[in-house]
């Protein structure tokens, strides 16, 4: 079981040493694809990559640019890193801990369920890798302070996958917005995206392969089941609360984050959120079931909204962008949606770029702009701040409808000031051996 014990890079090369010393380690030869070639990197340029969390997300995340190569996967499900393992031409492993031991690996993907976010990337800072972490960032608005501050202390590269950051129509939609093109900004719209529910599914037996213990990890075991094991099944993890933040956080994140970078946010948050519609006790689901039922009760007729200190109120709203948002000004209208934009009235969105006297930093690949800073030293286009600021908004918004009231927000502090019952929900519990580390 993962321990939060400090993870570093002296531990490492001492166990290393020894298993040096007992023969373990081995001189092997370079194949022909790894040396240096016009227009390729040679073996000494190539940032080394291991993957924590093989499953479908990941999977998706392994064309790397050329100067990257797969070392290692792993996963709760060792089956799942032997496929990656087969594919790729790499190890496998079924606790990351050993993964994060490899001094042949530069950088991690975290790919994992959303409540496995943190702790590992965590364990990667410390043992002197960087990260590319799935949004929505964390579980929780404390775990992501945590984050920032532990990324910060050891000096790593973190990428959050907002990866809409690096698209064409993106960057286009918020650079209209940012250089005032619909004029002063006031409302913003987005989609009004399900809290979580519960889970009360029947058991059903562990597949051979899989720890499901670890599993579930910071939260108490419950019984497997294939529903709740699988991402966006019926329903699967990510509309579970132990687990996720529902698609308030699954896809809100993508949203959240076009806004804040759109209005040059990206280092604060709101000061006022409220959600109409009284306390949410949202449903449990205690057999197979699509999420059709449980996304409506979790979301209908419970808008979220959030006032910032400059006076801009975003606004869920049914129909709306899940991927950006609308952008009302006293000017017009700039909507940004799954890389498109479009503006009322139309010819906003010709406003030729070469008279924008803002410019935003320019990336067409996440990943390669991930491997450019790894290289730099410079902060991606989606740092961890910028993550953290995304997610909390999802938060936020869940904590709203779970508290049922108005509620104040401090972004600088990030506490709900004078409110015991509202500041309860910044983090969750977390059974042993799976507390968070001091980052202090």
């Amino acid at each position: 079981m993962p321990s939060t014990k400090k993870i570093t890079r002296r531990s490492f090369i001492r166990r290393n040493a020894a298993l040096a010393a007992g023969g373990a380690l081995v001189p092997h030869l370079i194949p022909s694809h790894v040396l240096a070639a016009p227009g390729r990197p040679g073996a000494n340029d190539r940032i080394g990559v291991g993957y924590i969390g093989c499953g479908r997300r990941a999977n998706q995340l392994m064309g790397l640019p050329a100067e990257g190569r797969i070392v290692a996967g792993a996963d709760v499900d060792i089956n799942r890193a032997k496929k990656v393992a087969e594919k790729r031409k790499c190890r496998a492993y079924q606790d990351y801990r050993k993964l994060l031991e490899s001094k042949d690996i530069d950088a991690v993907f975290v790919a994992t369920p959303d409540h496995w976010h943190v702790l590992p990337s965590i364990h990667a800072c410390q043992a002197g890798k960087d990260i590319y972490l799935e949004k929505p960032l964390t579980l929780t608005i404390r775990e992501g302070r945590i984050l920032v501050d532990t990324v910060r202390k050891y000096r790593r590269v973190l990428q959050t996958g907002s990866h809409r950051r690096s698209l064409n129509k993106h960057h286009l939609g918020c650079e209209l917005v940012r250089n005032g093109v619909a004029g002063k900004i006031h409302t913003v719209l987005i989609n009004n995206f399900p809290s979580p529910w519960e889970c009360g599914l029947p058991e059903q037996p562990v597949p051979k392969g899989l720890n499901w213990d670890v599993w579930c990890g910071m939260t108490q075991p419950v019984a497997f089941n294939q529903d709740l094991y699988i991402q966006r099944s019926n329903p699967g993890w990510i509309s579970f609360r132990p687990y996720s933040g529902g698609e308030m956080t699954g896809w809100g994140a993508h949203g959240f984050d076009q806004i804040q970078w759109a209005l040059n946010l990206d280092q604060t948050g709101p000061v006022e959120v409220s959600a109409v519609g009284g306390k949410l006790k949202p449903v449990t689901y205690t057999k197979s079931e699509t999420r059709e039922r449980g996304d409506k009760f979790c979301s209908t007729g419970h808008e979220v909204t959030f006032r910032y200190a400059n006076g801009i109120v975003i606004q869920t709203k049914e129909g709306e962008p899940g991927s950006g948002g609308v952008f009302i000004g006293d000017k017009g209208k700039i909507r940004i949606g799954n890389n498109t934009v479009n503006t009322n009235p139309v010819e906003l969105v010709k406003t030729p770029p070469d008279s924008f006297k803002v410019r935003l930093p320019k990336s067409t690949n996440h990943i390669q702009n991930w491997f450019d800073s790894i290289k730099s030293r410079e902060k991606p286009i989606a740092d961890v701040e910028v993550g953290h600021r995304a997610a909390t908004l999802c938060h936020l918004g869940n904590i709203a409808r779970w508290v049922g009231r108005p509620l104040k927000w401090d972004p600088a502090k990030e506490i709900f000031p004078g409110d015991d019952e509202a500041n309860t929900y910044l983090d969750r519990p977390r059974r042993k051996p799976y507390e968070l580390p001091d980052p202090a």
